[in-house]
């Protein structure tokens, strides 16, 4: 059978001239085409979630998943759904307890607001995770489905695009079973770069584009933000470039204002109370390697069996294909009419903009500031690759010439192979076999173009995506250690104590069967007897122990958490030292109820004296042999009303508090103080009989006050308000009016368009 002689992809026409970027906006192919594409696009990313689970079922329920996001989600929704929309500070957590300051509960993100008022209501945290990630795979594949088409790719290699975007090698193996809150920032900027760049060029008003940012920010995900400006700057550069009008680019740059404005409230508590946290010293810019990704590691990007030589928490080799994007991503470079591509690369000046200024910086340095781990930013790289050559390939496809081509093509792949060797060797015969089923895929891809054209090419890469993500999940693991904490909400809390009162636990996770455990009923997991992370949080348990990745630092020292609740064998030690000041021990300071020590880390404690106040009490039958427990002589003091723990040379008496105020009646004849079983956090104010009273920190931790001499049954009020919401709310303010005003201007310009093409004046109202 002979080919028909063609010259170009079939059904594809090289340009005779550039086609202005602007005609593109509205895309040029027919709405039914993008909406049959853009199902297809769904089709691929539910498969892929499929066959993904059918090989192992827990990978979306990963590390930070399991143990720091879901428990956020669970122990939000109940404060939602005790009254409180808003929740600002949890006691008893400690160092953990500040949302406003921890920055990733979603707050003021509408999305992440809903889901956390759904979650308890879900047994299964397992699916619950699974289907979140699965929402925002959706939303981020369509995203990079829309901005391809902006840009000029034909629905087809659209949806090539899109459909591969949740599986790239960063966020298949970092986002996917772990970073949930990275997979959100993604998916958001990439709808916020859609929309933009239709608005910009007058093809949509600025409300999706608004929101879409808002979304980004809002999650409170540092990077998501950070892309969401560069984002929004690079629409500014791109557009001026292509069309040299500045009207495009205010129009971005003010709707960006906006929702930088609603969203500085996410950031601005953070920000302001960064000096007593362990993000106080984030400054500067340092390099330790550390998920640094240097430019020789995208030469892998299209061998699906590649290890990366990135530095990660599994060492010096991140022992996971991180760095791939697509199969087909370079050697279908060899099938484009290079030299029609430069009469318009001032069209894609933005997505080259972009990978541009994400090369230079996911290469490194590893922190600058409070950004570390530039290689969270990869997945970025991968969307953008996508795209382009997406764009590329639709409008520049052709197979004149096809035997250089084919001899290019190969070369390519030869060359990746090498270097995927080089950076894995113990794989090389996986390197080999990916890179012959590369070649032959490939030109069964040459002969579809030539006998049926590109669509059908389209959809043989998209039939190769679902393939290549399973095989890269079955022969890979994810490069985080699995905790393996119960699924079930229900029977996480049946088989664990059910204790009254708050507990501080003293404990090693790496000191646990989790690193050994193969399933989540290992007899040799904690999760009978001890928390880690948030577990105590999917339990509705008061636990002092919980995940933080800001923590107080001062606090922190004094107990040596880590920041998944971890501690050290002077903890104990420690907690029952004498705070000078007040006398007390620092347990009753905090209003402890119940110390459970680990058995690993102190073996026969309870063969030593208990402290006064104290005595060893036998732990549940079901926890044996992983704990030892302490519990007050005289009961629980955590259900005394009040937060009210110590006075020196004065009395008081609590007459009602929250989490974020108090009132008390206060005497001091020479002047005292009342100390609070609170942490020091910036933002408590306190008024004495209505006069402004200096709040203070007891050894830098505990939150008291001074009362000056004289003073007799005055009326001492606390309250606790985030520092800078109040600037926050402003801004959030003057961004809604920005908004507005964008609104109206472009009703206006709509208006003035619909009567310009009527040939009539529009009416002055």
């Amino acid at each position: 059978m002979s080919l028909p002689e063609v010259t170009e992809w079939t059904l594809t026409a090289l340009p005779t001239q550039p086609t202005s970027a602007s005609t593109l906006a509205g895309g040029s192919s027919g709405g039914k085409a993008r909406l049959l594409w853009g199902a297809v696009v769904a089709a691929v990313v539910v498969t892929g979630f499929i066959a993904i689970l059918a090989v192992d079922s827990r990978w979306f329920y990963v590390n930070d998943t399991e143990s720091g996001a879901i428990g956020n989600w669970l122990q939000l929704g109940r404060i939602m759904r005790e009254g409180n929309l808003f929740p600002s500070l949890v006691l008893d957590q400690w160092m953990a307890g500040n949302y406003p300051v921890e920055g990733q509960g979603g707050l003021f993100n509408p999305v992440q607001m809903a889901i956390n008022y759904a979650s308890p209501s879900i047994d299964n945290l397992n699916f619950l995770a699974i289907a979140v990630k699965l929402g925002f795979s959706l939303i981020l594949a369509t995203g990079v489905y829309r901005v391809a088409m902006t840009y000029g790719a034909r629905p087809a290699w659209a949806a090539v695009a899109g459909a591969s975007a949740p599986f790239v090698g960063f966020t298949l193996f970092f986002e996917q079973p772990a970073w949930i809150t990275s997979l959100m920032g993604a998916a958001w900027v990439m709808q916020a770069w859609a929309s933009g760049v239709r608005y910009a060029r007058g093809y949509s008003g600025p409300v999706s584009t608004f929101v879409f940012l808002y979304l980004a920010i809002s999650i409170g995900y540092v990077h998501a933000a950070l892309m969401a400006g560069v984002v929004v700057a690079c629409i500014a550069v791109g557009e001026y470039v292509d069309v040299r009008r500045w009207r495009p680019v205010l129009r971005i740059l003010a709707v960006g204002i906006a929702a930088a404005g609603c969203g500085a409230i996410t950031f601005l508590p953070g920000i302001l109370t960064a000096s007593v946290t362990y993000r106080s010293g984030s400054e500067g810019v340092t390099n330790d390697n550390f998920l640094t990704a240097p430019w020789s590691e995208t030469l892998t990007s299209i061998i699906p069996s590649s290890i990366s030589s990135i530095e990660g928490y599994s060492g010096e080799t991140t022992y996971a294909p991180i760095t791939y994007i697509g199969w087909f991503v370079l050697p279908i470079l060899a099938f484009v009419a290079w030299r029609a591509v430069p009469g318009v690369l001032r069209q894609l000046s933005t997505p080259i903009v972009l990978l541009i200024v994400l090369l230079l910086f996911t290469a490194g340095p590893s922190a600058i500031g409070p950004l570390r781990y530039p290689a969270r930013l990869l997945p970025f790289v991968a969307l953008i690759s996508l795209i382009l050559v997406s764009v590329l390939i639709s409008r520049f496809g052709t197979v004149r010439m096809v035997r250089p081509r084919l001899i290019a093509a190969a070369v390519i792949v030869v060359v990746m192979v090498l270097r995927a060797a080089s950076s894995g060797p113990q794989f090389t015969n996986r390197h080999l076999v990916a890179g012959l089923l590369i070649i032959s895929v490939g030109a069964i891809g040459v002969y579809l173009a030539r006998r049926f054209g590109q669509r059908a090419v389209a959809v043989l890469v998209l039939i190769t995506i679902v393939p290549v993500a399973t095989y890269q999940v079955a022969a890979y693991s994810a490069p985080f250690a699995k905790w393996w904490l119960p699924t079930s909400q229900a029977q996480a809390k049946a088989e664990f104590p059910q204790w009254e009162g708050v507990t501080l636990q003293f404990g090693q996770l790496n000191l646990t069967g989790q690193l050994s455990a193969t399933n989540e009923h290992d007899p040799s997991l904690p999760w009978h007897s001890q928390v880690y992370g948030n577990y105590a949080k999917v339990l509705d348990s008061d636990y002092v122990n919980a995940y933080t990745p800001v923590g107080y630092e001062k606090f922190g020292d004094l107990l040596c958490f880590e920041f998944e609740g971890s501690t050290c064998r002077d903890s104990f030690t420690n907690a029952f030292r004498i705070e000078p000041y007040t006398g007390r021990t620092y347990v009753d300071l905090m209003g402890v109820d119940r110390v459970v020590l680990q058995q690993a880390l102190y073996p026969r404690a309870d063969l030593r004296p208990p402290p006064d106040g104290w005595q060893w009490v036998d732990p549940p039958t079901t926890t044996a042999g992983q704990i030892y427990v302490l519990e007050r002589t005289d009961g629980p003091v955590s259900d005394v009303q009040g937060r009210i723990v110590a006075t020196v040379d004065a009395m008081a008496r609590s007459e009602g508090f929250s989490a974020t105020s108090e009132r008390a009646r206060v005497t001091s004849a020479e002047g005292g103080s009342v100390v609070f079983s609170r942490l020091a956090w910036p933002g408590y104010t306190a008024t004495l009989n209505g006069e402004t009273l200096q709040t203070k920190g007891l050894a830098d931790i505990f939150l008291y006050v001074d009362l000056p001499p004289g003073t007799e049954n005055a009326d001492l009020e606390l309250t606790f308000r985030p520092p800078g919401e109040r600037l926050g709310l402003a801004a959030m303010a003057g961004g809604v009016m920005v908004l507005i005003g964008l609104v109206v201007l472009d009703v206006r310009r709509r208006r003035n368009v619909r009567s310009s093409e009527f040939g009539t004046a529009p009416q002055s109202s």
